[in-house]
């Protein structure tokens, strides 16, 4: 017997299964992010240094353009100013979950969150 737009009940159950399964998937795989414990700091001038969140402060970062600020507030921390064009670094906002990644690439800095575990073996562009 047809339904309406022309499915059978056949075509309701396998649809109400898809949706079912990818959002399944979804809360599986995409939404479980963990709450970084320290951030990693990437420099050409400074190399790489690993830090705590700790106290809320702003930290200077040395690059081959100029100083980068990072400031670090609760259990986050953000681009807050750099020496480059584009500004992308900046744009990325606050960092928090463990995998988190900024790289302010014209003055060759990279900020990441870790965790506990990690999220990644390795994120290719």
């Amino acid at each position: 017997m047809k339904a309406a737009f022309g499915l059978t009940i056949a075509d309701k159950l396998l649809v109400g299964l898809v949706i079912f399964l990818l959002l399944s998937l979804y809360g599986r795989y995409w939404s479980s992010a963990t709450p970084g414990e320290r951030f990693r700091v990437s420099s050409i001038v400074n190399g790489i240094q690993t830090m705590d969140f700790g106290a809320d402060r702003i930290i200077a970062i040395e690059g081959p353009l100029g100083t980068t600020r990072l400031q670090i507030a609760g259990n986050r921390v953000r681009f807050i100013s750099s020496p480059c064009h584009g500004k992308q670094c900046i744009h990325a906002g606050w960092l928090a979950d463990a995998g988190d990644f900024a790289a302010c690439l014209p003055n060759r800095i990279s900020l990441t969150v870790l965790g506990l575990t990690k999220e990644y073996d390795s994120i290719n562009f």
